[in-house]
């Protein structure tokens, strides 16, 4: 696991963490069914550990002269790219954008699309906004969710536990 955009070589990609027990979706399409909170163990402590770390330094980064309010986000990728994102305020502030997407929009400016996990640290611990569950729904459901605070406590979940019922490409109406 690193974090670069640099192309993984196959012998990198064999070592990347994976997840055995949910089967992962590769599409947005199939998006409406809700995996459950993962369980204890099915994300190594290991990357769990480096994704808060790479959050948090990448959160000093943040742009929040309004709020004060710094978040940051490492977003772990299916290649084993791990991409980081921090919130970034506006004076007209409607066109703040939060970590979450930050991480997510340079993931998938990199051809990213299938993403195994997001750590996201605050001071606190806060939750992602709706707006940013909204968004993070689009690639997967069942993406797990690491929320941290500023000391490195955590806790599990994933995008479809933080958005039940979620509004996905499938509820689109066909085109004709």
């Amino acid at each position: 696991m690193r974090h670069t955009n640099q192309t993984r070589s196959s012998k990198q990609r064999k070592n990347a963490p994976t997840r055995q027990a949910t089967p992962r979706r590769k599409s947005a399409a199939n998006a409406s069914t809700p995996s459950t909170t993962p369980p204890p163990g099915e994300l190594p402590e290991e990357v769990i550990r480096v994704l808060i770390e790479v959050a948090n330094r990448a959160r000093q980064h943040a742009h929040a002269p309004y709020s004060r309010y710094r978040v940051g986000s490492a977003l772990l990728a299916e290649s084993g790219n791990v991409y980081s994102g921090v919130n970034v305020e506006n004076a007209s502030y409607g066109l703040a954008i939060c970590s979450e997407r930050t991480a997510y929009v340079k993931a998938i400016s990199e051809g990213e699309r299938d993403f195994i996990a997001i750590a996201v640290v605050t001071d606190n611990g806060g939750s992602p906004c709706g707006a940013c569950r909204q968004f993070m729904s689009e690639f997967g459901l069942d993406t797990i969710v690491i929320q941290a605070d500023a000391r490195g406590h955590y806790t599990l979940t994933t995008v479809g536990a933080l958005l039940p019922d979620a509004f996905t490409p499938d509820k689109l109406a066909k085109r004709r």
